[in-house]
């Protein structure tokens, strides 16, 4: 297994299934993120994506599950005290990472050069790449308005029904040198167990990454967000079903039609290479198990395109 392992990342699961990896590939691990979800806000320039994943490879993701352990909020509680409203919040220590990521894209830094430095500083091994350097931007349609994907999520509590989502930018975007690079040279490629709508979706949606992820040589495997038919965490039923897919092992098949060699679930698909087994995610040893069993099982499938 020369070539890198590549994951491909949205979202909680996604994070916990590259933790699990980097025990399995250590340096060799490779983790491309989501970045529609990126926003500005508070001065700062917020990806929650990648660096939810740095957190996780670093051992320093907080119990909530997002943001960094024992994080204080004391900026965020005094705009509030100053009559400000904080619908998005972050951390102190999250804040100040923020506002240095603004800046440095402000001076010209590219977001995958950002996202290195970041995860050197907190000594993680393993390469964080941002899934493309320009732009894109996550819209969720929902009882008649448009929303940014953050204030979707939170502002409006990911009240739905979802009528339309949308990526922004995503046609005129493309995947950077790294990230090719990384598909290129892959022996496998796994797409974590993200919402296949607005975790794996924005990906998806940059042309020049579809296509790179259709041309690797490496196999491609999928890992079911579903534990016994039924989602762990988050509105990833509602944008399965605006997208028209049931919450079955080939519905989550179907969403990355054309693209699989195989998928990980605990429910076999119909219509693809199914590897049966326990998906959950819930700690270290299920984290490293699930890893192990999905490598196994992508190198041992191979590309069937």
């Amino acid at each position: 297994m020369a070539g890198p392992v590549v994951v491909l990342a949205g979202g909680t699961g996604g994070a916990k299934l590259a933790r699990g990896l980097l025990d399995v590939a250590g340096e060799r691990l490779v983790v491309i993120a989501n970045t529609g979800d990126d926003t500005e806000i508070h001065g700062g320039y917020v990806s929650p994506d990648p660096d939810l994943v740095t957190f996780w490879l670093a051992d320093r993701i907080d119990a909530r599950g997002w943001g960094l352990r024992d994080d204080t909020f004391t900026v965020m509680e005094e705009l509030r005290a100053l009559g400000e409203e904080v619908w998005f919040s972050l951390g102190d220590r999250d804040l100040a990472l923020c506002l240095q990521r603004a800046r440095r894209i402000a001076a010209g830094m590219r977001p995958t050069e950002a996202a290195d430095r970041l995860r050197r500083a907190f000594g993680v091994p393993a390469a964080v790449l941002p899934m493309s350097d320009s732009p894109v931007r996550t819209s969720v349609l929902a009882r008649g308005r448009w929303h940014e994907f953050q204030a979707f999520m939170i502002r409006e509590r990911a009240a739905g029904p979802v009528d339309g989502v949308e990526f922004r930018g995503a046609a005129d975007a493309a995947p950077t040198p790294e990230v090719l690079a990384a598909l290129a040279e892959a022996s496998a490629v796994i797409v974590g167990p993200s919402n296949p709508v607005i975790s794996i979706g924005p990906m998806l949606a940059v042309p020049g990454l579809r296509a790179a992820l259709a041309a690797t040589p490496a196999p491609v495997v999928a890992v079911s967000p579903l534990v016994e038919g039924a989602v762990v965490k988050g509105p990833t039923a509602a944008f399965m079903a605006w997208a028209g897919h049931p919450l079955t092992s080939d519905g989550v098949a179907a969403a990355y039609a054309g693209l699989l060699d195989g998928l990980v679930a605990d429910a076999r698909a119909e219509s693809v290479p199914t590897l049966e087994t326990d998906v959950r995610l819930d700690d270290a040893a299920a984290r490293r198990r699930v890893a192990e069993e999905t490598l196994r099982f992508a190198l041992a499938l191979g590309r069937s395109g």
